[in-house]
């Protein structure tokens, strides 16, 4: 982790505790003394956080899938243009709390049979994928209990339910089998601190 940036991604359904983890893995490496941006998805660059608001609250059916998907690629350039780029150009380490492989699982399996546009959209106006991408697999009746005791106000996705979950969760297992070089599945049924140190382990 020496030289150019490193790209570090976490994935995993809501209430799973990448957040949190993604949170402590910053604090780690800065008192490593790395340079870390600490991000999110969608959001994290003015213009793609006022995309956030737009999907992540108000009616589940707000918007269709197909819409969903152009709001996030949207979202997603512009924080690669603003925010990722510049970091990892200068030798940062970014983690982003979200990335490709949400809205991969989210509009292109879960929510519906997207993942051929998903995967066109993300080759000709993204084209970047995270070096190291944990994901922080977790019980998705558990997650989701601890996601709606958030009440942040961005409880969208939470309200269509643990079938839902359950469909993500399946579609990120799925990703990680197909990328084992990209990937590293973390069992976040276990407490913070033993989450944190896996994660810590599977470092590039």
């Amino acid at each position: 982790m020496t030289g150019t940036g490193v790209f570090l991604s976490f994935e995993g359904i809501d209430g799973s505790g990448k957040s949190t983890q993604a949170r402590r893995l910053a604090a780690h490496l800065r008192d490593q003394g790395r340079e870390v941006v600490l991000t999110r998805e969608p959001g994290g660059s003015p213009g793609a956080e006022e995309i956030r608001r737009l999907v992540l609250e108000g009616d589940a059916e707000r918007w269709s899938a197909e819409t969903e998907l152009l709001l996030f690629t949207a979202a997603r350039r512009d924080h690669l243009e603003r925010l990722i780029q510049p970091a990892l150009d200068r030798g940062a380490v970014v983690i982003c709390d979200r990335f490709a492989d949400s809205t991969r699982v989210y509009q292109g399996v879960a929510r519906a049979d997207l993942l051929g546009l998903v995967n066109t959209l993300h080759a000709q106006v993204i084209g970047v994928d995270p070096d190291r991408t944990f994901l922080i697999d977790m019980d998705p009746e558990a997650a989701l209990t601890r996601a709606l005791g958030r009440q942040a106000g961005e409880d969208r996705f939470e309200s269509f339910g643990v079938g839902l979950q359950e469909k993500l969760r399946a579609g990120f297992l799925a990703l990680a089998e197909r990328a084992p070089e990209r990937f590293r599945v973390i069992d976040g049924n276990r407490s913070e601190d033993a989450v944190a140190a896996d994660v810590i382990a599977a470092l590039p």
